[in-house]
C-alpha cells in the first residue's frame, strides 16, 4: 500500500468491505436512552435499534471523534512510517474535522517528517462513503497519496447530496436545520427535499406533495449533467424506497451502477426514520 486511508463512521461504509480494502474507520458515538454507544466494532449500535428507539420517542445525540482518538491513530501510523490520508466528515456538520487537525499538529510536533493529509469532504453518509470508495480504488490502482488527494479535492465541489426526509423535526432538534425551515416542511403530505450546498450546509431545496412525485424529483435533480456513471442510494429503514430509487436511476442513460447502503446510526440520528438519500458526481460545481 502506498498510504493508509482513514475515514469515519459517518461514511456508512460496510466494515467488512473496509477491512478487505484496508480502510480504517474512526467512530463517532451516540447517546441513546441514557447509554453511550460506539458506531464501529463488534458492539456497535445498529441503525435498526436506533431508529426503533426514535419511533418510540427516543432522542439520540451524537458526539464527534475526539482528539485523542485521532492522535492515537495518527501516531501509530507515524511510528510505522505510513503516509496517511484522512477523509473527514463535513466540518459544517460536525467538529470531527477540527479534532483531526488538532491531533495532526500534536503528532507532527513529535514526528515532523510524518505525512498526515486531511481533506474536509463537506460531505456525509453515502457521499463521504462514495469518496472513500473512489480513494481506495485509486490507491489500489497504484496512485500516490498526492494523486489520490488531488482527485478527491477535484471531485468535492461536484459531489451532489440529496436527502428526502419524512420529518424535519430531527434535523431541527440536532441544530442542522432552522425551526422556520422545519415548520415550513412539516405540512401534511409534503416531502421535504434537502441538499448539501457548496458551503457544505444542509438546506431545503424543495417541498414536494406526495411520495411518488418526491421520488421522481430527487432522481431528476441527481441525474443532471453527470460526470460519473455510478450513483449511491442510502436509506433509513426504507429499503423498498431505496430499491425504487435504484430502478429509476438505472433507467437514466448516464447511470449504469447504483450502490445501496443503509444510513448509519450517526446520520440516522439526525434525519430520522423513512429518510432516503441519493449521491452523484456532476460535471459542474454545485
Amino acid at each position: 500500500m502506498t498510504f493508509k486511508l482513514i475515514t469515519d463512521s459517518t461514511a456508512d461504509l460496510d466494515e467488512n468491505w473496509a477491512n478487505d480494502h484496508d480502510v480504517e474507520i474512526l467512530g463517532l458515538t451516540v447517546q441513546l436512552d441514557g447509554e453511550i454507544y460506539e458506531t464501529v466494532g463488534p458492539n456497535r449500535l445498529t441503525s435498526e435499534k436506533l431508529l426503533e428507539s426514535m419511533k418510540n420517542g427516543g432522542k439520540p445525540t451524537t458526539s464527534q471523534v475526539n482528539v485523542g482518538q485521532f492522535e492515537e491513530s495518527f501516531r501509530r501510523h507515524a511510528e510505522n512510517g505510513d503516509k496517511v490520508l484522512y477523509l473527514a466528515f463535513s466540518s459544517v456538520l460536525s467538529g470531527t474535522y477540527q479534532s483531526s487537525m488538532i491531533a495532526r499538529d500534536l503528532v507532527l510536533e513529535e514526528y515532523p517528517d510524518a505525512t498526515i493529509e486531511i481533506v474536509d469532504t463537506l460531505a456525509a453518509a453515502g457521499g463521504e462513503g462514495y469518496l472513500s470508495i473512489l480513494a481506495a480504488a485509486a490507491r489500489d490502482e497504484g496512485k500516490t497519496l498526492e494523486e489520490t488527494k488531488a482527485m478527491i479535492v477535484d471531485i468535492l465541489p461536484r459531489l451532489r447530496t440529496y436527502f428526502l426526509v419524512d420529518d424535519l423535526y430531527h434535523l431541527m432538534r440536532g441544530g442542522r436545520l432552522s425551526k422556520t425551515s422545519a415548520i415550513m416542511g412539516s405540512l401534511a403530505n409534503i416531502k421535504p427535499l434537502l441538499w448539501i450546498e457548496a458551503s457544505g450546509k444542509l438546506v431545503p431545496l424543495a417541498k414536494i406533495r406526495g411520495r411518488k412525485k418526491a421520488l421522481r424529483e430527487v432522481v431528476s435533480q441527481a441525474t443532471q449533467a453527470l460526470a460519473h456513471r455510478t450513483a449511491v442510494v442510502a436509506y433509513a429503514n426504507d429499503i423498498e424506497g431505496a430499491e425504487t430509487l435504484k430502478k429509476s436511476l438505472l433507467e437514466h442513460e448516464d447511470i449504469d451502477n447504483v450502490l445501496i447502503m443503509p444510513l448509519g446510526p450517526i446520520i440516522s440520528a439526525h434525519v430520522g426514520p423513512g429518510t432516503l438519500a441519493v449521491f452523484t458526481i456532476g460535471k459542474d460545481a454545485r
